[in-house]
């Protein structure tokens, strides 16, 4: 009987996202070759700013047609400061994927690891372990990017878009209640947080209402809200007390990256863009093209969020060989961290791309 493969699309892009993608694919191997029962096939795909200056195109001719026939979707990092499309914006052909394979799950997680940076002194924040969930095609970013709706736009004033719609709202607070659940079974706190403005605005009045209506089919979850200006201050007071916070897209942009500020920074930002039936994985932060190819790059992002994928992976197929594989890549960095042997120059630390990957090689690699 053959065993369950995979077809991954992988796309490299630019600056340290190829260094950081030859790491996570490594560690992604050696995790497949621990545990077995299981194969992955890596599907190339060209696309990013370095490939729009040699080509004119943004992404390679069928690209987001192969990733669409993927089982996932990694992604390395894409942009450079000095490459623009003709209109000064920058090269986006990731946003393109997540709008046209209605990516609207954008999972952030936000833990902290022992000797990783702790940028709060109470020591209640080793225990801060919990999760962003970012609606990712709607909010205020429909305006933006993609869609370029713009209502009002005149040399006296410009308007942009809020778009909230029940069918993807609702798909969104079943998605972080059944997230809830999942972490709950494994030692969570079954929890789950509103993070909107609906004090203010009506359309996220609305949102919390829509979050009224589902949390009533998962009772053994307890639902909370907060307003984004005071969830932005709890991130300072108690982010340990959080579990899933659920959010507008603009919100969960800006307190994502506040939250993993508070556990190291963007270089442990790992990060899965979900859908009905399709999920790209990547890395949260930039392209940072300064360190590209220098052995400098924390890759732990990208590592982490290539566990994401195997988890994905494994609730999407029901194959528990790759969520075991998930589960080994998670441990061998929380362990790493706990003994002291990863330490990334990105934390003042000794060890580039390629010895915080040997490390964590190794750790898979002993049973």
């Amino acid at each position: 009987m053959s065993k369950p493969s995979f077809q991954i699309a992988t796309i490299k892009g630019d600056g340290i996202g190829v260094d950081v993608t030859e790491a996570t694919l490594a560690i992604i191997n050696a995790a497949q070759q621990r545990v077995e029962g299981f194969s992955l096939e890596y599907n190339y795909i060209s696309a990013g700013a370095g490939y729009y200056k040699e080509t004119g195109s943004d992404i390679e001719t069928g690209g987001e047609e192969a990733a669409g026939k993927a089982d996932a979707i990694f992604l390395g990092a894409i942009g450079l400061p000095s490459i623009r499309y003709d209109d000064g914006t920058e090269i986006s052909p990731h946003l393109r994927l997540r709008d046209r394979f209605q990516l609207y799950a954008g999972v952030r997680p936000i833990k902290a690891y022992p000797n990783a940076p702790q940028r709060l002194a109470d020591p209640k924040a080793a225990d801060i372990d919990m999760i962003i969930l970012r609606e990712s095609t709607e909010g205020l970013f429909y305006s933006a990017a993609v869609h370029n709706r713009c209502p009002v736009q005149t040399d006296n004033e410009v308007q942009d878009i809020v778009r909230i719609t029940r069918k993807t709202t609702e798909k969104l607070h079943d998605f972080a209640f059944k997230l809830a659940q999942k972490r709950k079974e494994r030692g969570g706190k079954g929890q789950v947080t509103c993070v909107d403005k609906a004090n203010v605005f009506k359309s996220m009045a609305f949102f919390r209402q829509i979050f009224d209506e589902r949390k009533s089919n998962f009772k053994n979850i307890q639902a909370t809200y907060n307003y984004v200006d005071a969830q932005a201050l709890d991130f300072i007071r108690r982010p340990w007390d959080f579990d899933v916070l659920v959010m507008e897209n603009m919100f969960g942009d800006i307190l994502s990256d506040l939250a993993g500020g508070l556990v190291g920074g963007m270089g442990m930002a790992s990060c899965g863009e979900i859908g009905d039936n399709h999920g790209l994985f990547q890395p949260a932060h930039g392209s940072a093209p300064d360190i590209m190819g220098q052995d400098k790059a924390n890759p732990l992002a990208a590592i982490l969020s290539g566990a994401l994928m195997l988890d994905y992976l494994a609730d999407k197929s029901g194959v528990l060989s790759v969520e075991n594989a998930a589960k080994v890549i998670e441990q061998a960095v929380y362990q790493g961290f706990k003994d002291n042997a990863i330490r990334p120059m990105e934390f003042g630390g000794d060890m580039g791309t390629k010895a915080v990957t040997k490390e964590i090689i190794k750790r898979i690699q002993q049973k």
